[in-house]
């Protein structure tokens, strides 16, 4: 997407002839009457990011031909007649004109901008254009659907749900959503009030029921499912450059989570395999101020979950190639993309999301954060590429090596983490399988109680199945026993349980709550 101004000048319309029509520039001929296919163009400009119409021109093959109006006056007067009216398009559409003499010809040029009143129609609803390169063709049911549910946008997620209570809530989610507020935020002025006085202080509810925000971050499964029936967020590491060239098809796919919250957790956890990031004391084992590469692919992350249309038929992706890694969300940017170094780009598609993660210092004051995702480049020598069309939008983050080998980053990762504990042992709290600082209240753990400090209990002495379920339950520690045997290569049921009733001898996981509803806590990292 260009940015755009009202009027071109001589040279510029020139030298735009020069080249094949862009996908934001259109010529026809137009001698004695408007072309009966223009409004279709106005109607796919109007939905794109607007562009000019020149008329008086022809294109034979990719050249250009003046050829000039003989009507000017009429021609332009009928084509305000009909953007100014409702008689063919459905809205009102402020376009700009101007006429050039080109080598004794007249030209006119018309900019048609981008309307903020989408979708723009002609006659009916199932006349809905967008350009696609540089011609015009009809919007599908599922782009025009995206068009409407744009017009709510920034409104969605603040609504109530009636009948709602924050008894949809999942209590664990909120619970770990409380604590972060409490480790990073100490001074946020809602920690000490009760669940109920929170959630209605933050958003999360409206005069006792539940926003649409506060039911995608921290609802229960069944309820978020209820009320956004195509909720879903999937990641896939793919161990090739495009889906079609991998084999396997994955190597690893995520099992659903119950909210965004939970979805952010582990999502969070499994990007730092694919990135160096050194293992630092801070809930998300990196600090506040942290620059590593995982920093700004936090930003990434939270800038799809905050901006997505959860209410578009697409879900949101994660995937990871061995030569980028993609957030591919539904909705698309609400900026102009050519701008995107320029400026700061403040429009959240959900509000309350967004000041949800900005409370638990997950997110930038600013929007999109889009100079901490940009912060990859200064890093990594690599771009980050955006792009969007009317349902979807997508960050690629390009990645200074290929990683082919899973088990070497998991490898290093748990290097990084252990040379880590050596040196920071005393600073440490255990808490929902996460290393916790807990602010001004750190919580020592003496080397003689540490289960790391037992021979028995050290990595070395675990068996390499033992070592993969112990680091899939700290990633999902919701998860049942048929999710780890699906998970998990060649695991089976009666294995699974075996290695489980090891590692709870040797204290590194313990068991919370019941068998449903419960989660694994990890009692080493």
């Amino acid at each position: 997407m260009r940015p755009y101004k009202k009027r071109m000048t001589r040279d510029e319309l020139i030298s735009k002839l020069k080249d094949i029509e862009w996908d934001d520039f259109e010529v026809k001929e137009a001698a004695t009457e408007l072309p009966k296919n223009i409004w279709e163009t106005v109607s796919a400009f109007s939905n794109a990011s607007g562009g000019w119409i020149v008329l008086g021109v022809k294109q034979v093959g990719k050249k250009f031909e003046i050829t000039g109006i003989q009507n000017g006056e009429k021609i332009e007067s009928d084509f305000f007649n009909v953007v100014n009216g409702k008689q063919k398009l459905n809205h009102q559409i402020s376009v700009s004109a101007k006429k050039y003499n080109i080598d004794g010809k007249l030209v006119i040029v018309f900019h048609v901008p981008s309307s903020p009143a989408k979708p723009i129609y002609v006659n009916s609803l199932q006349n809905t254009y967008l350009r696609s390169g540089s011609g015009d063709r009809r919007a599908s049911e599922i782009e025009i659907n995206a068009m409407f549910r744009d017009q709510a946008f920034g409104t969605k997620s603040e609504q109530t749900i009636e009948g709602t209570s924050i008894d949809l809530l999942n209590p664990h989610s909120l619970m770990t959503y409380r604590n972060r507020i409490a480790n990073v935020n100490p001074d946020f002025p809602y920690n000490e009030l009760p669940n109920e006085d929170f959630c209605e202080k933050t958003g999360i509810t409206r005069n006792g029921a539940l926003t649409y925000g506060g039911l995608l971050m921290l609802g229960k499964r069944d309820a978020v499912q209820l009320y956004v029936t195509n909720f879903w967020i999937d990641m896939l590491e793919i161990p090739g450059i495009t889906p079609g060239e991998a084999e396997p098809r994955y190597t690893f796919r995520m099992p659903e989570q119950e909210n965004i919250w939970e979805y952010y957790n582990v999502l969070i956890q499994r990007l730092r395999l694919h990135v160096d990031a050194p293992f630092t004391a801070g809930p998300d084992g990196f600090a506040p101020d942290d620059n590593s590469e995982l920093y700004a692919l936090r930003e990434g992350l939270v800038n799809m979950l905050a901006h997505a249309d959860y209410f578009s038929p697409m879900h949101s992706t994660v995937r990871v190639f061995t030569n980028r890694i993609e957030f591919q969300n539904a909705g698309r940017f609400m900026f102009d993309l050519s701008d995107l170094k320029k400026q700061m780009h403040s429009m959240p598609r959900n509000p309350v999301l967004i000041k949800l993660f900005r409370f638990a210092k997950l997110s930038e004051n600013a929007g999109y954060g889009i100079d901490k995702m940009l912060t990859w480049e200064k890093l990594t020598h690599n771009a980050v590429e955006f792009s969007s069309d009317v349902v979807c939008s997508t960050v690629t983050y390009f990645r200074k090596k290929n990683v082919k080998d899973l088990n070497d980053v998991l490898e290093k990762f748990i290097e990084n983490k252990k040379s880590s504990q050596e040196t920071n042992a005393d600073v440490f709290v255990y808490q929902d399988g996460l290393e916790q600082n807990d602010g001004n209240k750190v919580t020592k753990n003496h080397p003689e109680n540490h289960p790391e400090n037992h021979p028995e209990n050290h990595p070395e002495s675990l068996t390499k199945r033992q070592k993969d379920l112990l680091h899939y339950l700290k990633l999902y520690p919701q998860s049942s026993i048929n999710d780890i045997v699906t998970n998990i290569e060649s695991a089976t049921i009666g294995g699974v349980k075996h290695n489980i009733k090891k590692l709870k001898q040797k204290g590194l996981i313990t068991r919370i709550g019941p068998d449903k509803g419960g989660y694994w806590q990890v009692n080493k990292p």
